[in-house]
């Protein structure tokens, strides 16, 4: 029956398995075809196995498309819309930059595991970092995935290669002594404002400097987290936060409170003296009225200050784990430290921040101590007596 396919003999051991697959655009009729270098029985099999594919709707005929336009493609369609503008720009940087040029003129349909591996491995001889190519396979990984949903390729090669072994760097954080000296410093700053935030509210960078004025309730001491600002190859952007648990609200100490109307006073101050002065609302602008660039603001003030007062050379972005550290290993419940950071869950927040977890339980033990046991000591020294 034409409708169960054929098997074309095209030389010794050579067999052209051809199966119905319906009609396309314009009423052409459409076939999977398939050359077996074996026994007709092989053949067989894989007619088969073909034609139980094709009547349970499982049948995904391989994609011809090489892997260069096709991650175009999907960064442009897939990844686009769902990700910040920053982590666009990382993911284009990766594709273009390091899975191109070893696998871009390679059908997707036809990838093996086997040259991913050997790309990777390619790129660690070359000098780039483990963690790197972990964040490379990542994007190979989601890419290869979304040509699965839209049955370009019917299994992720990349599922099945390892990935080199790396040491996660170990966190930089502040000790209690450091974040006094680093608070004491900010006070010859020009950001003593937007650094006293970050390190006393756990906000991500670029959360404090997407923060308008709006977003500051002086009265009741606390600032509302509703945009972030994102750096793309277009400028500069306000976005959605990272997570709905990332649109919070975060109350702050009174130094802090008081540092931001310092700062806000600043602010007006200056901006009589500007013309043109391009009011976005901002909170932490430049002399324009425009967003800061946290590159520069880490480069010019925030790298310099540490050098300065004798501190540890951390980042920006490491301050909001300064102030999860602080506050944990002070007693705070997680919970609480989750919200203030946006976490997605308090079980993300403790596994970031496993390294204070050994205090808490030994602060646990010498409270369960006192509970259970003390009495008990006491009524056994005066039955003694």
């Amino acid at each position: 029956m034409a409708g169960q396919g054929q098997i074309i003999e095209r030389g010794k051991n050579k067999y052209l398995v051809r199966v119905p697959l319906g009609t396309g655009a314009g009423g052409k009729r459409l076939y999977h075809n398939k050359t077996i270098h074996g026994r007709k029985q092989d053949a067989q099999r894989y007619r088969t196995k073909i034609l139980r594919q094709r009547d349970l709707g499982e049948l995904v005929e391989p994609s011809k498309e090489l892997l260069e336009p096709y991650l175009e493609r999907w960064l442009d369609t897939a990844a686009r819309p769902r990700i910040a503008p920053s982590t666009f720009i990382t993911y284009e940087k990766y594709a273009l930059l390091y899975i191109v040029p070893g696998l871009g003129n390679k059908r997707i349909s036809e990838l093996e595991p086997l040259e991913i591996q050997e790309l990777y491995n390619d790129l660690v001889e070359k000098g780039i970092s483990p963690k790197t190519v972990k964040n490379i396979h990542g994007v190979l990984t989601n890419a290869l995935k979304q040509a699965v949903k839209w049955q370009l390729i019917r299994a992720n090669p990349a599922d099945l290669v390892d990935l080199p072994k790396y040491d996660k760097r170990e966190m930089q954080v502040l000790t209690p002594e450091q974040a006094a000296l680093f608070m004491d410093a900010t006070v010859y700053s020009k950001h003593k404002a937007l650094f006293s935030l970050l390190i006393s509210s756990g906000m991500r960078p670029g959360e404090a400097l997407g923060l308008k004025w709006g977003d500051i309730d002086f009265k009741a001491g606390r600032v509302h987290v509703q945009r972030a600002l994102s750096r793309t190859k277009e400028g500069w952007k306000l976005r959605e936060p990272k997570t709905a648990g990332s649109r919070r609200a975060i109350p702050l100490p009174p130094s802090v409170m008081a540092d931001l109307k310092e700062h806000r006073q600043a602010q007006v101050e200056a901006r009589l003296k500007v013309l043109n002065y391009d009011d976005q609302g901002l909170v932490f602008a430049d002399e324009g009225g425009k967003p800061l660039s946290q590159y520069n603001v880490y480069k010019r003030h925030f790298k310099p200050l540490l050098q300065d007062a004798g501190l540890p050379d951390i980042r920006m972005y490491d301050l909001r784990h300064t102030c999860a550290t602080l506050l944990l290993a002070a007693g705070e419940h997680p919970k609480v430290v989750s919200e203030r950071l946006g976490h997605a869950s308090v079980m993300l927040t403790l596994d970031t921040y496993s390294h204070v977890l050994p205090g808490m339980q030994e602060r646990a033990t010498e409270k369960l101590e006192e509970i259970l046991f003390n009495g008990l000591h006491t009524g056994r020294t005066q039955g003694k007596k």
